[in-house]
């Protein structure tokens, strides 16, 4: 199993066509499962072990004595302080400390300002805990005198401030040529999720507004459902509800990685800088990198999107709205970014937790809220001593690598959605009255649209 796991991640392997179905500009993942069994379920990521450390230690020295939390590369949680007390306090509860310059009340300040002043598209910032400083992007759209006006900004903000020129365009764009198709283009899903009574695909906002319908082929015959929450711009996040949406079933908690495997998702918690985390989208199949940043600010050529992840992981137009998880735990869907998988770039998700709280529901497959009291966003396994914290993030994994069914009808089910040609079985129907031929299409397409839906639900994660 771990040998696969390496393959897997080595080869990035690109999901099956079905998989990036849902959202619109850059990424996802997906999977037609088969029930695994419960032995090889993930137990909980290290990395949230070491996070929580660093946590609790910033609240509870606060922000004008602390400057954020990440992991080192030997899996130790580092607390960045700014006096020799607060470092003592954080060396005795095991962790590492870093004396830095400014605190995180300067860095917030720093940012406060940024925000307020004019907006430019195609730039994006992020506190950088690491170094102790805001880091501001600024893309190839960013003219001289806009870059200049910022460049000013930030030297009267302070060198808590670092400008940074950054290649291609930061964006959010649809790519309308691939499979899973609405008016406005194709996105990737990211999880399942439900509210106790109904079962949605949650994604990305940008990929369409409320009311957009989603297909699983470009002829718009495989209808799968329609978006019935958006918050974009300032969040970054949907739902798309299934046609006849039902109480989830088992097996929609699984995201398809490609190879004909899956990792099965076994709760929800927000990352954490220095953890190595796993992306899949419908475009670039599966890729990994580091988050690098919390809190992130990006000005798309749509609007503001603020409180994203930033990462390291690749991604491409298609992959938007597509899972980001590492050890088995959901942590994001796709936002945006620069750059593509061939030269490397910066993703930015936004949280799966904030996501679930906004919207008021919770992972597939999960412990059940009552009906008749909000459900919650659901809680990252608890991790056991034996684990222990300090797991270098390098040796973290998707998390439990299980084989997925794409065989038999299931197969047969995924060729014909994504199979450009098949634009219906009523177009087979060469004679006949036409009573007979609607009546034929109606029929064959609500079967085709039930079966799809039991597939798929069972399918994304």
């Amino acid at each position: 199993m771990r040998h696969a796991r390496r393959r897997i991640v080595r080869r990035g392997a690109r999901l099956a066509a079905v998989g990036g179905l849902l959202c619109g500009g850059l990424m996802v993942t997906h999977a037609m499962a088969s029930e695994p069994s419960g032995t090889s379920r993930a137990t909980g990521s290290s990395a949230q072990a070491a996070a929580g450390t660093g946590s609790e230690l910033v609240s509870r020295l606060g922000t004008s004595r602390t400057a954020g939390s990440w992991i080192a590369s030997d899996g130790r949680p580092v607390v960045a302080v700014t006096d020799t007390a607060a470092a003592a306090e954080v060396k005795e509860a095991g962790a590492r400390a870093k004396v830095v310059r400014h605190s995180m009340a300067d860095l917030k300040s720093a940012t406060a300002s940024l925000s307020s002043a004019p907006r430019v598209a195609g730039t994006a910032w992020a506190v950088d805990y690491t170094k102790n400083e805001v880091v501001v992007q600024a893309d190839s759209t960013v003219s001289s005198s806009d870059w200049s006006r910022m460049t000013k900004l930030a030297d009267g903000i302070g060198d808590s401030v670092r400008m940074q020129r950054t290649q291609g365009t930061f964006t959010t764009r649809l790519n309308g040529a691939q499979p899973i198709f609405s008016t406005g283009g194709r996105c990737s899903a990211g999880f399942n999720v439900t509210n106790g009574q109904s079962e949605f695909i949650l994604t990305a906002g940008h990929c369409g507004p409320a009311g957009s319908v989603w297909f699983a082929d470009n002829q718009g015959s495989k209808q799968v459902g329609r978006t019935v929450t958006t918050a974009f711009p300032g969040s970054d996040f949907s739902l798309v509800q299934y046609d006849n949406g039902q109480q989830t079933t088992a097996g929609a908690n699984v995201v398809a990685i490609g190879g004909g495997n899956g990792v099965r998702i076994t709760g929800a918690a927000d990352p954490t800088v220095g953890q190595r985390v796993f992306r899949s989208g419908s475009t670039s199949g599966l890729h990994d990198g580091k988050v690098t940043a919390l809190n992130a600010t990006v000005n798309y050529p749509e609007g503001t999107v603020t409180g994203l992840v930033e990462t390291t992981v690749c991604a491409e137009p298609g992959d938007s709205g597509g899972p980001l998880f590492s050890e088995g735990i959901a942590l994001g869907v796709t936002s945006g970014g620069n750059g593509d998988c061939t030269s490397g770039g910066t993703t930015f998700f936004q949280p799966v937790t904030k996501a679930l709280t906004a919207l008021g529901v919770q992972l597939a497959g999960q412990p059940q809220a009552s009906a008749s009291s909000p459900a919650q966003a659901s809680p990252a396994p608890s991790v056991s001593a034996s684990q222990g914290a300090a797991v270098a993030p390098g040796s973290a994994a998707p998390g439990a690598v299980e084989p997925v069914g794409t065989t038999g009808d299931a197969e047969t089910l995924v060729s014909r959605l994504t199979n450009p040609r098949n634009v219906g079985p009523g177009l087979l129907v060469v004679a006949g009255s036409l009573i007979a031929l609607v009546a034929t299409r109606y029929i064959r397409t609500e079967q085709d649209r039930k079966a799809y839906r039991r597939q798929y639900s069972q399918s994304w994660g």
